[in-house]
C-alpha cells in the first residue's frame, strides 16, 4: 500500500479558536497544485483520513476536487495536532486487519493531518522511525508493507518542489 501523509495548506496565523482556522489564497494554491501532482502521476488514491480541523478539510476537499472519481473520505477526530500517531497506526492496522480484501500494496491512501503528528506519523509507519519536519502542504510518501505493518520513506516533498520531480 502506498501512503501519502500531508500538511494542510498555509493557514491564517490569526484567530484564537486553532480548529476554526482557515486556509489561506497560498494555502489553496498548495493543495492545488498537490491534487495536479497526484493526477499527473496517475495516482488514484482509494482513500482520505482527514483531521476535522477547517484548514486540514480545505486542504483535503482541494485535492479531491482536482479528481474526476469519487474518493472514499473520512474525517478522523484523533489525527489532530496534538494527537497520537501510535494510535492511528492501530486504527489503520485494525483496518487493514478487518478488510484485507480492499487493502493492497496497489491502494493509495491519503491522510491529512497537521504538524507535529504529520512528522511524528512518519516515524511511526517507518522502519528508520525519522521524523521529518513539513513545510505547509508537503507529502510524505511511504511504500507500507500490510503483511509487516510498516513501511519505507520513499520521498518528503512540498508543493514548490513539484518542478523538479
Amino acid at each position: 500500500m502506498q501512503i501519502y501523509i500531508m500538511r494542510h495548506g498555509q493557514a491564517n496565523p490569526t484567530g484564537s479558536i486553532d480548529h476554526l482556522r482557515e486556509l489561506t489564497s497560498k494555502g489553496y494554491q498548495e493543495a492545488k497544485a498537490i491534487g495536479h501532482w497526484f493526477n499527473d502521476s496517475g495516482i488514484c488514491l482509494s482513500q482520505i483520513f482527514v483531521s476535522p480541523f477547517i484548514r486540514a478539510q480545505q486542504t483535503a476537499n482541494t485535492v479531491l476536487g482536482e479528481f474526476s472519481l469519487a474518493v472514499k473520505s473520512q474525517s478522523l477526530d484523533f489525527i489532530t495536532p496534538s494527537d497520537n500517531a501510535e494510535r492511528f497506526h492501530d486504527y489503520l492496522d485494525a483496518v487493514i486487519a478487518n478488510n484485507p480484501s480492499e487493502y493492497t500494496h496497489a491502494d493509495h491512501l491519503l491522510i491529512v493531518s497537521h504538524m507535529p503528528l504529520v512528522s511524528y506519523l512518519v516515524a511511526e509507519l517507518t522502519y528508520d522511525a525519522q521524523s521529518p519536519i513539513f513545510q505547509t502542504a508537503a507529502i510524505a510518501h511511504i511504500d507500507y508493507d500490510v503483511t509487516k505493518m510498516k513501511g519505507q520513506l520513499v520521498k518528503l516533498f512540498a508543493p514548490a518542489d513539484l518542478a523538479a520531480i
